[in-house]
């Protein structure tokens, strides 16, 4: 009985609302999170003490010891610009790439509708957008995921045959990865806006701002992305969110080739205008680049790193370096985060977007320490970016020396996510997003921060499981 005639420190361990309650009491209280492994699915516990098993557990090990050397050994370069008909594998005319795992069109989130029909209008092959929606409908387009085409794209990362692509080639291994222009914010395509307004900048983005990309880089040969993004993270962006410093150097690398092109000063101007209206313009480099790297550790048999983490607004799909050919697939989550001016939580559509290809490298969320400025953004505080970036090491098998954090004494990012590492803690990954409306039409109404469904990697183990051991 002494016990209680002596103060408490607690220490409580799982549910947090425990260490609640002694807090309104004063009662010193740390709380420590943890849940039990497989989240206390037995069959998924099972799956992870198959894996661990000696003889298995080696040869994983093996396989992710390459998996981690072929990603931080990729050297991704931006080789050129081209329109994804010339350059994508398997685009054809009437072909819409979207982001995420494969999604019918009558499964469509909103946004991802309205940037499919403005997609359609743009190409001349619906005259407007209540004649795209019979077009989406009606069985005549192809519809399919981005990463399965070599992509990425950004929100709904809707990409048609005309739209420019930037062109980035891993030089290790020699594979290479795509993504559109940046439309730079709020009411634009990959939101789910597909006004005139819209319509009318993606043709002016066809016809003078990527073919003076493309021709300025063909007097430029090739810019390395993996040193610039280092630059960028020492610079304060993650590069996911937060480009700031990214823009700068990327327009920095391209403006003497720019000016040497054929284009009048009068649209040089244009194109810089553009460039200086939002620091967005370097994000879907970095998902470009940030894809070839990751492309790079895809197929490896008995690896369990993660290659692909990608959502359709109403999905969340994951990859496994040692599945191929498979998507292990979970309900999207809702984006916390601060909203514009006049929107509400309930008017947000569900997380979207191949852009959690930054996070999969190690960027973006995972890099948030690089980065503080980002909670003026997606909310949180400084120290909640700092955590994030130390709480992703426990997931991850390695740290990239290439591209590091110099708050965290110039710890290398976070480097290849392991789901026996995320089924045994519990831990998910952190993605740092925008949130577009939920409604065709409108865009971006805010930004934050979101998880993963569990449900994805317990999927995940359990195949890994029935493929490598049972």
């Amino acid at each position: 009985m002494s016990l209680f005639n002596q103060p408490l420190n607690v220490i409580n361990v799982g549910i947090a609302m425990f260490s609640d309650d002694l807090k309104k009491q004063s009662v010193p209280v740390t709380q420590l999170d943890w849940t039990p492994p497989g989240q206390g699915n037995l069959a998924v516990v099972n799956a992870l003490d198959a894996i661990a098993a000696p003889e298995l557990a080696e040869k994983v090990a093996a396989a992710n010891k390459l998996a981690v050397e072929r990603i931080i050994q990729s050297q991704p370069v931006l080789v050129g610009y081209d329109q994804a008909i010339n350059v994508v594998p398997g685009m054809t005319r009437n072909t819409i790439l979207h982001a995420g795992p494969p999604v019918a069109w009558e499964n469509m989130c909103g946004a991802m509708k309205g940037a499919v029909t403005g997609a359609l209008v743009f190409e001349g092959l619906a005259a407007n957008i209540d004649e795209a929606v019979q077009l989406a409908a009606s069985g005549e387009i192809i519809f399919s995921p981005c990463h399965e085409h070599d992509c990425v794209g950004s929100m709904a990362g809707v990409t048609s045959a005309s739209m420019f692509m930037h062109i980035v080639e891993n030089k290790t291994y020699g594979n290479r990865a795509y993504t559109n222009l940046s439309e730079q914010m709020a009411k634009i395509l990959r939101m789910g806006a597909n006004d005139q307004s819209v319509i009318d900048r993606l043709i002016w983005m066809r016809d003078v701002l990527g073919p003076m990309l493309r021709d300025a880089m063909k007097l430029a040969g090739e810019i390395d992305l993996r040193l610039m993004l280092a630059q960028a993270l020492h610079m304060g962006d993650e590069c996911h969110n937060r480009n700031n410093a990214g823009t700068t150097l990327l327009i920095q690398a391209l403006t003497p080739w720019i000016i040497q092109t054929h284009f009048t000063v009068a649209q040089q101007k244009e194109v810089f205008d553009f460039v200086a209206s939002s620091d967005y313009f370097s994000g879907p480099t970095w998902m470009a680049m940030c894809k070839a790297a990751m492309d790079a550790a895809h197929g490896i048999e008995y690896s369990t790193v993660v290659t692909t983490m990608a959502r359709n607004g109403v999905e969340f799909g994951l990859r496994v370096s040692g599945l191929p050919g498979q998507w292990f697939t979970g309900p999207a989550q809702q984006v916390i985060g601060p909203m514009f001016a006049g929107y509400k939580p309930a008017d947000s559509g569900l997380d979207i977007g191949d852009s959690a290809i930054t996070e999969t490298y190690g960027i973006g969320g995972f890099a948030m320490a690089t980065a503080p400025a980002i909670v003026a953004l997606v909310g949180g505080t400084v120290d909640e970016a700092i955590d994030f970036s130390r709480q992703m090491r426990e997931i991850t098998l390695g740290e990239n020396p290439n591209v590091t954090i110099p708050l965290l004494s110039f710890m290398g990012i976070p480097t290849a996510i392991d789901i026996t590492r995320v089924g045994d803690s519990g831990i998910l990954p952190v993605i740092n997003t925008a949130i577009a409306h939920k409604d065709a039409g409108i865009g971006m109404i805010g930004a934050g921060i979101v998880h993963p469904p569990f449900e994805c990697f317990e999927k995940a183990l359990l195949a890994f499981g029935e493929r490598y051991s049972f």
